[in-house]
């Protein structure tokens, strides 16, 4: 059984679209190990229509001693699109409609991690579809002020489970979380008794 596994770019405060603008200074050989083994414990890409997209205008003609690009170019990738009849890059499948369904079954089919970057649209809807086995939050220390953020505040208080946490001398965080079920509890409110009435 596969694990959906999210791998996020993000800022201190929260920011997720076009990290381009904050990553590249904080590259790091330890953050490099740590990507690289991320993505050879996968055994498929699931991505929205823009990431892919731009995956796919890049990704195809880059080369590297560490792996990267051979490792992007030759596992099996799978796009949720209503718009794209079929993907040019590599080993594509394109998911047009019952996505639930197809995802359950690819979770199903596939053994390894099931990695997702970028890809906020379908990271908000995999989350809210209680679809995500493994939340990991790359957070850079930088302040953007602005930007699309990936909880937007339409979202419902969620409680996370922190399973993992690394830091990198360039100050980059990685925290890895599972989601949970479990009621957030504010100050002063008693927690739900377990199994019904009190």
């Amino acid at each position: 059984m596969g694990r959906i596994v999210l791998s996020i770019f993000t800022s201190a405060d929260g920011v997720v679209g076009d990290p381009q603008r904050f990553t590249f200074q904080f590259v790091s050989e330890d953050s490099m190990r740590t990507g690289l083994a991320q993505l050879r414990a996968a055994d498929a890409l699931l991505l929205g229509r823009v990431t892919y997209e731009g995956f796919a205008a890049s990704w195809p003609t880059m080369t590297d001693e560490a792996g990267f690009a051979d490792k992007m170019n030759t596992m099996p990738k799978y796009v949720v699109s209503t718009t794209l009849d079929r993907g040019e890059w590599n080993n594509t499948t394109v998911i047009s409609e019952n996505v639930a369904e197809a995802i359950a079954k690819l979770k199903a089919e596939v053994d390894g991690d099931i990695l997702v970057y970028g890809s906020v649209a379908l990271v908000r809807w995999l989350l809210r579809n209680e679809l995500v086995d493994e939340l990991r939050l790359v957070t850079y220390p930088v302040v953007m002020g602005g930007g699309v953020r990936l909880f937007a505040e339409s979202n419902e208080p969620a409680v996370l489970r922190l399973v993992d946490a690394q830091a990198f001398d360039s100050g980059v965080v990685v925290l890895t979380y599972a989601p949970t079920r479990d009621k957030l509890v504010g100050w002063g409110q008693e927690p739900e008794a377990p199994g019904g009435e009190d």
